[in-house]
């Protein structure tokens, strides 16, 4: 399986703190994985840098590798890689609509700035997006009248519109937070939509309950370290669990899907 993300040996500072340390970690095509872990562990530190957002510390066994590639154009790479991070949209998309929140995802912008050229192509893939996301009545509303859900499954469209016609990657940063039980159920099941539809789905979270059916590889993370990397089914217990998120937990799974408590 070719790699889409190839970490050797990574270490990555925010401010004069290390918060990665030593990390390898290997993300084949079209896998589906889910990167669990507790709060202040690293994951969104992790995100940032198979993004490029975050660089890690230059030494002589550190890599990384996206797509084959050592190098990119930062725009270039945000058409391959579609990315919903976790903080709320900033105040520009929050007035913008639906619809043209998604265009944006062509663009990489923050809204439809005037000076940005929509072709009729862009707006015909918009409103594809729009029904796969299960969005066409939010096409017309503006995204700070929107609900938390309704906001995120505009954002996952965004994020698949900055990808058309590249390798298509998700990679979705604590999607669960702020939604309701209603909202988070209705979005597992756009997520696992994308998935059977080829979509790669990289998952970060610390919820059990998001990890979908479709994914079968779990990756540990704790205090900036993957402590754990393997099938869902040998790592998903009440003892390894426990470990990680320090307290006894009970598990239940039922059709593929975990909960803990």
């Amino acid at each position: 399986m070719d790699a889409i993300v190839e970490l050797k040996h990574v270490n990555v500072a925010r401010g004069a703190h290390v918060v990665l340390h030593d990390l390898s970690l290997r993300i084949g095509a079209g896998e589906h994985v889910a990167i669990l872990g507790p709060n202040g562990c690293g994951k969104s530190t992790l995100l940032k840098t198979m993004t490029c957002e975050l660089y890690p510390v230059a030494k002589d066994e550190t890599r990384v590798r996206l797509m084959g590639r050592e190098r990119w154009d930062l725009t270039e790479l945000k058409k391959r890689m579609g990315v919903v991070q976790a903080e709320l949209p900033g105040r520009p998309m929050l007035k913008t609509n639906g619809f043209d929140a998604v265009v944006t995802g062509f663009f990489s912008s923050s809204t439809l700035w005037p000076n940005l050229e929509v072709t009729a192509a862009m707006r015909e893939r918009a409103e594809e997006i729009l029904e796969l996301v299960r969005a066409e009545d939010l096409r017309g509303k503006l995204v700070g009248e929107m609900s938390a859900g309704q906001q995120r499954r505009v954002m996952i469209g965004r994020a698949l519109a900055g990808t058309s016609g590249g390798v298509q990657m998700l990679l979705l940063d604590e999607p669960s937070n702020a939604l309701d039980l209603a909202a988070q159920r209705d979005l597992r099941s756009l997520l696992r939509g994308l998935a059977k539809a080829g979509t790669a789905v990289v998952l970060i979270t610390h919820h059990i309950a998001d990890i979908l059916p479709e994914m079968n590889r779990v990756v540990m993370m704790c205090e900036g370290r993957i402590v754990g990397d393997g099938a869902k089914k040998d790592l998903l217990t009440a003892e390894k669990l426990g470990e990680l998120f320090g307290g006894e937990l009970h598990l239940s799974e039922r059709d593929g899907w975990f909960n803990a408590w």
